[in-house]
């Protein structure tokens, strides 16, 4: 707020200088368009899964291709339509009704789930069971080392998540006052600390269940025999419990031939976990609701990530190449056709995927893309908010520096089992982390660690700013001292307390889930 800066790449820019914010706005923006892309592709994947649309288009003749398109297309239209009708304001406030309407519609899934598991203790000796019939999933075991990888990457991500993602951020900076913009993240980061409840546990209940096979029932029916015969797909054999094994199928994810690793092991396709636990446990009216809601969460995220794409090209990238300084007509026009054609391109990449074999799981491509593109940049800013001596220099090499240090680390190691591609090792395989888990937080360690090295050598035989002209972005120089409320904050609605409190929460989450 002191910085007045417009956003992430804005303040690189006031903090910086020109190429560090060029740089930060073009990866920002590969960031937001990819994870875009990956919301319309598990749309896309779970509408096929569960058929959603076969009833409804099959009987026009529109083919198992065309259901695939308009998977992507409706969900892309309804983006369309808010974004450009509401703006900046829809997009936040569906971000947040999303939010509670994930809860209402997943919360009576997962207490169905946990009585038919025999409750929480039923849960766990079963999610022990399904680890201990196929040893090879538990690629990162529950040790010190796997721990402590896990909480590592954990921090590495989130945290540049939370300081880099500009989704996240657009809400802050749209806030009122200072007040207010100290209070958005610790809401938000208050309600996700449930978020366990409704993401993880679902899935250690769909891999904890009876694995369904192909079963044939004979009965007799005054004198007359029936033979009736349940045929289920081989992938849902072959898998694990509800998680069904992965295919290579790019129609249907349960069609096909399951896939294996290098070792003969099958591969579990996790991303429909949830998706097959729900018309299991739910009676058709609440699989309705949890099936909104599961679209309505992916589609605001969808529309989050867009609107921060139009954000930060019209001011970071188009703005800058203009001689003159463009009127706010133009450049909310400009804004308006930058939605249009960032969801053409989201779509486009979502529509390709769907048709390339080997591509990981979502969670991992997701990981994989914080590690390599949000690792650096949060090192930038790390330094350039608490560091005086950090130069603009500095900070450029270094950004560089981390960026080819993350590519160089994903294109010479690959997962233990897995192909070179997608994995990484397209450079060559020279070592083979244990899972995905492990590959992404080596990537995030490389880029964090060789940006601060560079950075501060670089920084070191540079000239550094006047702090006069640091004043207001660098935390040790604010702006001005904040304006002093007529009722103060006390008790838990300090800023600190809050936090501290939700830190306390996510560490008890986090120990019922260890």
């Amino acid at each position: 707020r002191g910085s007045q800066a417009r956003s992430m790449p804005d303040y690189l820019r006031l903090r910086f200088g020109a190429g560090t914010r060029t740089l930060s706005a073009w990866l920002l923006l590969v960031i937001a368009l990819v994870g875009a892309a990956l919301g319309f592709y598990v749309m896309a994947r779970v509408s096929s899964a569960l058929h959603l649309f076969d009833a409804i288009f099959h009987g026009g003749s529109v083919g198992s291709a065309g259901v695939q398109i308009l998977s992507i297309a409706i969900p892309a239209a309804i983006v369309l339509v808010y974004v450009l009708l509401g703006g900046l304001g829809a997009t936040m406030y569906t971000q947040v009704m999303q939010f509670f309407v994930l809860f209402a519609g997943f919360l009576p899934m997962v207490f169905l789930g946990i009585k038919q598991m025999g409750g929480w203790s039923g849960v766990q000796s079963g999610f022990a069971a399904a680890v201990a019939a196929r040893p090879w999933m538990n690629a990162h075991p529950g040790d010190g080392a796997g721990i402590a990888v896990a909480v590592g990457l954990g921090i590495l991500l989130t945290a540049g998540y939370w300081c880099t993602e500009m989704s996240v951020l657009q809400t802050v900076l749209a806030a009122e006052n200072v007040r207010a913009a100290r209070r958005v993240p610790l809401i938000a980061a208050a309600a996700r600390v449930f978020l366990p409840f409704i993401l993880i546990l679902p899935g250690m209940i769909a891999i904890s269940l009876p694995t369904p096979h192909t079963t044939e029932t004979v009965r007799n029916d005054n004198g007359a025999i029936f033979h009736e015969i349940e045929v289920v797909p081989q992938a849902a054999e072959e898998g694990q419990g509800l998680v069904p094994a992965r295919t290579g199928s790019l129609k249907d994810p349960l069609a096909g031939t399951p896939l294996r690793d290098s070792a003969g092991h099958i591969q579990l396709d996790y991303g429909l976990a949830t998706a097959n636990l729900l018309p299991h446990n739910l009676p058709n009216g609440l699989l309705g609701l949890a099936l909104a809601a599961l679209l309505a969460c992916l589609t605001g995220g969808v529309a989050g990530r867009i609107s921060a794409f139009a954000s930060m090209f019209t001011y970071d990238v188009y703005q800058p190449l203009r001689s003159t300084e463009p009127s706010e007509k133009h450049l909310l026009a400009v804004g308006r056709w930058t939605v249009v054609g960032s969801l053409v391109l989201s779509v486009g990449l979502a529509w390709g995927a769907m048709h390339v074999h080997g591509i990981p799981g979502m969670l991992d491509l997701l990981a994989l893309l914080l590690a390599v593109c949000t690792a650096p940049m949060l090192a930038t800013f790390l330094l350039g908010m608490f560091w005086k001596r950090t130069t603009g220099t500095g900070a450029l090499a270094g950004m560089i520096a981390g960026y080819i240090a993350a590519l160089l680390h994903y294109g010479l190691t690959v997962p233990a089992g897995l192909s070179r591609g997608f994995a990484g090792g397209w450079i060559a395989p020279l070592h083979h982390p244990a899972s995905f888990l492990r590959q992404n937080a080596g990537t995030a360690l490389a880029a964090i660690v060789v940006n601060l090295v560079v950075t501060t050598g670089v920084s070191l035989f540079t000239a550094a700013r006047p702090e006069a002209e640091l004043t207001g972005l660098v935390h040790s120089l604010p702006a001005a001292a904040p304006r002093k409320s007529a009722k103060p904050e006390t008790g838990w609605k300090r800023p600190e307390v809050f936090a501290t409190l939700i830190l306390l929460a996510a560490i008890a989450v986090g120990l019922i889930f260890i």
